[in-house]
């Protein structure tokens, strides 16, 4: 498999190597995005449930001391919608942090894929020109490897897009237990 590697890059031109190599960057960010805000959403996702399961059961009548909302309370006299908006927006913020990113690598890696594919093409039927005698035993190998560079790109999108996707449903999940507190919080003060 290795060998196969090293053959391949050998026989590869400067840009589908440089192709090849910003889909590798993309995929290591994309993956690295991924790990760490969904761990970190779970973490606090689950912070939050014990917070309005202690509401619910009538245990404490605020937040947990570990939730994203108690910071903001401590710091008024009385809750209030104000308080409760401003601590979900900036917790809502950090939770979409990176999705942006995801979403321009979901969206642009297909094109620098089919970019290093078609400088790959364009590189055989230039050489292909010059020879003599060619047949679909030459052509076919050459546009099945520079087709590399497509396939690579999708497959990039799809993990970019996939993981986008599943963060944003982890943020919608903490952003309803958020509103959620707050609704029980101020229906204990009316």
């Amino acid at each position: 498999m290795f060998n196969i590697l090293i053959n391949y890059f050998d026989k590869s031109s400067a840009i589908t190597i440089f192709v090849l190599s910003i889909l590798s960057f993309y995929l290591i960010i994309t993956l690295w995005i991924f790990i760490y805000r969904y761990f970190s959403l779970n973490s606090k996702i689950r912070t939050e449930e014990r917070s309005i399961k202690k509401l619910y059961m009538g245990r404490t009548k605020t937040v947990d001391r570990d939730s994203l909302l108690y910071i903001y309370l401590n710091k008024v006299l009385i809750p209030n919608r104000a308080i409760f908006t401003v601590a979900k927006n900036s917790a809502i913020k950090d939770a979409t942090s990176g999705l942006t990113a995801l979403s321009i690598i979901a969206s642009t890696s297909p094109f620098i894929g089919l970019f290093g594919t078609v400088v790959a093409i364009l590189e055989t039927f230039s050489s292909l020109g010059t020879q003599k005698g060619t047949s679909i035993a030459i052509v076919a190998p050459a546009i099945s490897e520079a087709l590399v560079a497509t396939a690579a790109g999708i497959a990039v999108a799809t993990f970019a897009y996939s993981f986008h996707l599943i963060l944003k449903r982890k943020a919608y999940e903490l952003d309803v237990l958020l509103e959620s507190q707050a609704d029980l919080i101020l229906s204990q003060k009316a």
